[in-house]
């Protein structure tokens, strides 16, 4: 999910993450749940990674379906609650949709506008509920209602995705679009369409994914030699970079975990 400096947030909240229906899976990565009690407490303001995917949020009175967020973002937890959110794979949520993604970039629109159901009946059939498996159930039960046809493309995007996640040597879109055997416009046009976003932001987000990830463990070389294990060029590249997305430098971002 790329919750920054999870160590400490898991002292504050609990997160679960769920599968749904079998029929669902070709779109939907998976069902989260966080819960929170800080009653008596101070508030805690929780620190997220953009991730390629759209997240429909069911919290009270904050539902909607969220396209990709180009930086960080946060979420304040104060008193007690709980949210329900359905992580759609990467180009997962443009067969419900049915137009391009990037609309949605940076940006919620109402639940109300894509898959006709109203956020107050979402919250009110869901965040009622106590039993985990009652509210994946009714999560289940609304998308099944609107399942629509697999599209191929889905498929192809995940694991062009995958790759990108999963070889930190891959630095360029170039490399990918040989890796995917087409053209460099072609696949833009398809993360644009489908995932929301240019492939470029995606190779420099698990990179900076990968090292937030490294910082908030421990990491202890120097950041020089960070920089060099992610693939870029020099520190400054680095650290530009991971302020674009992560709003701070990665100097700035160690204090805070300190």
């Amino acid at each position: 999910m790329g919750v920054l400096n999870l160590p400490e947030g898991e002292k504050k909240f609990q997160l679960t993450r769920h599968a749904p229906a079998e029929a669902l899976r070709f779109f939907v990565k998976h069902y989260w749940i966080v819960e929170w009690d800080l009653s008596g407490q101070p508030s805690y303001q929780q620190d997220v990674l953009p991730n390629p995917c759209v997240n429909m949020v069911v919290e009270q009175q904050k539902t909607a379906i969220f396209g990709i967020s180009t930086v960080k973002y946060s979420h304040l937890l104060e008193g007690k609650g709980k949210v329900f959110g359905v992580k759609f794979k990467p180009g997962g949520f443009y067969p419900f949709m049915k137009s391009p993604v990037s609309k949605l970039t940076g940006q919620g629109t109402s639940t109300l506008d894509i898959l006709g159901v109203a956020p107050q009946q979402l919250e009110d059939s869901l965040l009622q509920l106590s039993g985990t498996a009652d509210m994946i159930g009714v999560m289940d039960a609304l998308l099944l209602e609107r399942l629509p046809q697999q599209d191929p493309y889905v498929t192809l995007l995940n694991d062009l995705i995958d790759h990108i996640h999963r070889h930190r040597e891959l630095t360029a879109v170039k490399q990918l679009s040989e890796y995917a055997q087409m053209s460099i416009r072609t696949l833009q046009r398809l993360f644009n369409q489908y995932v929301g976003v240019h492939p470029k932001w995606v190779i420099q987000l698990y990179r900076l994914q990968n090292a937030a990830e490294l910082l908030d463990y421990g990491y202890a070389s120097p950041l020089p030699e960070l920089a060099a294990e992610l693939g870029y060029f020099d520190q400054s590249h680095f650290i530009r970079g991971f302020k674009a997305i992560i709003g701070i430098t990665p100097e700035e971002y160690i204090q805070r975990r300190s």
